[in-house]
Formats: structure tokens, C-alpha cells, sequence
């Protein structure tokens, strides 16, 4: 199978050098030949190795009041320039081994993601690497693009959404390739206060949906609005948190840094 990575990169949430940093990634544990692919709305500073493809219209007002990440239903379309299968990164993981297996793993026509930990009673992907072949998801975008808002609503995640609808059903990687930062690396509550995260045996890419990024891991705070500190400090600014559920979420969402990642999330 042919090894044709695919990014999608808008705004300027996430800046060139993680677009480069993903394709330093990609090229330190992939077997050559193999190619790297962006939808962006901007190439500047984006390193040559990385072919840049226009970014798609959206065809839609971008959904509101969801937490799905909408703006990737372009990669649905049929027209973006690539055929045959793609593996999809999102430019925020980290990889921590060869990829060489997503390409060999089940057929070229699967439609195949990391399983979601956090809905284990549900047949729940995550969309932040998966593979699909071009075109294939075509009937999910027609779908969406005649009630946008309505889909959103119903489904809340775009991930979901392709879970449920993807032509032909999905399947999962193996469980050991990927691992979802907070819940594979990081001890749980209260051993996070006394063990760094750790990366566990096997794996391949380490996930980080949601507000907690590679950088923010390396430092040892949860998000950019936390700081770093000691537990003693940690726990003091939980004491002065607004509300006893804001306490507790600020209790438990404690980090300490993970050099390890610095060493894998580099151009």
C-alpha cells in the first residue's frame, strides 16, 4: 500500500512548526518511500518536504455550540487532490514508534481509526489518526452539508458522526499503537501527584484531544491558562478555586512535565 500521510491545517491555532515537527515525526519512523500531504490555508514556513494542497471550502456555515472539530468533514470530500488510502494525523500527537503497520493493517477500502476510551460501551473512533481511502466518505459529507447544524447537534462530535455512518462500517487499530495522553500516560489521580506520565510498551502515537497539547505536557501543567507548579502549590491553588466543582476538576488535573515527550515531538 502506498504511504500518503494527510494533515489538516486552518486559522492559527496551530502555527508551521507543528505542521514541521509532524513531518520530522513522520519521516523518523517511516520505512521510505512515502509522502506528507497538508490542507492549509497558509504555507508559509512550512517546510519544502511537506506538499501543501489548497484547503477546501467547507461548502457550510461552520456549526455552533459543538465540541466537534466540523472543519474536518473537508477531508470527506472526494475532490482534494489525493487518491487511494491516506492516513490522517492530526498535527498536535506525537509519534513514538514506526508507522509502517497502519499501512499494512485489514484492506486499502477499511475506514479505520483509534478506538475512544471514554465511551467503552459505545463503538466509538477517534478521528485524530485514521485511515481512509479518498472518496470514500463522500456520502457523509452530502449527508451532512444538507442539515450541518442539525448533524452537529445530534452527534455533537465529527468523530462520531463517522463512526456511525462511515459507508461499509469500521474498525479499530490495535489497542497498544495508540494511547490517549491522559488516560494511558498519566497515573491516576492522586499517583499523578507523585509519578510523571510514562509512555507505555508498545506504542505508536500518543493522542492529545482536547485543551492538553504536546508543550503543555512537556512543562507539567494541564492547559495554557494553568501554570506549572509543586504539588504544595498546586494544591493551594486548588483551595482557593471557585466552587467546590471547579475544586475538584483542579484537583485531579495535575501534571507533572514529561521530558520524554521533547524528545519525540521535534522537527
Amino acid at each position: 500500500m502506498k504511504k500518503q500521510f494527510l494533515t489538516i491545517r486552518w486559522g492559527t491555532k496551530y502555527g508551521p512548526d507543528y505542521l514541521n515537527r509532524l513531518y520530522g515525526m513522520i519521516a523518523r519512523h517511516t520505512t521510505p518511500p512515502f509522502e506528507v500531504y497538508c490542507l492549509t490555508d497558509s504555507t508559509e514556513d512550512v517546510r519544502p518536504e511537506v506538499t501543501c494542497l489548497p484547503l477546501p471550502e467547507m461548502g457550510c456555515e461552520m456549526p455552533t455550540g459543538t465540541h466537534g472539530i466540523w472543519g474536518k468533514s473537508r477531508l470527506w470530500r472526494p475532490d482534494i487532490g489525493l487518491t487511494g488510502p491516506v492516513l490522517f494525523l492530526d498535527l498536535d500527537l506525537v509519534i513514538t514508534g514506526s508507522l509502517d503497520p497502519f499501512f499494512e493493517q485489514g484492506d486499502a477500502d477499511e475506514v479505520i481509526l483509534a478506538r475512544n476510551p471514554n465511551t467503552p460501551f459505545e463503538r466509538l473512533g477517534q478521528t485524530s489518526i485514521f485511515r481512509f481511502p479518498v472518496g470514500k466518505l463522500a456520502p457523509l459529507r452530502e449527508r451532512f452539508l444538507a442539515n450541518p447544524q442539525g448533524i452537529a447537534d445530534a452527534y455533537r462530535f465529527e468523530q462520531r458522526f463517522v463512526s456511525r455512518n462511515a459507508p461499509g462500517g469500521i474498525s479499530f487499530w490495535p489497542r497498544r499503537w495508540v494511547a490517549l495522553f491522559k488516560w494511558d500516560c498519566v497515573p491516576v489521580f492522586p499517583m499523578n501527584y507523585l509519578r510523571a506520565p510514562r509512555l507505555a510498551e508498545g506504542t505508536r502515537v500518543v493522542l492529545f484531544p482536547g485543551s492538553l497539547n504536546p508543550p503543555d505536557a512537556i512543562a507539567g501543567r494541564w492547559t495554557r491558562r494553568h501554570r506549572h507548579t509543586t504539588p504544595l502549590e498546586h494544591l493551594a491553588d486548588v483551595i482557593r478555586g471557585d466552587g467546590p466543582e471547579r475544586r475538584f476538576a483542579l484537583l485531579r488535573h495535575y501534571l507533572r512535565p514529561s521530558p520524554w515527550i521533547a524528545e519525540h515531538w521535534k522537527a
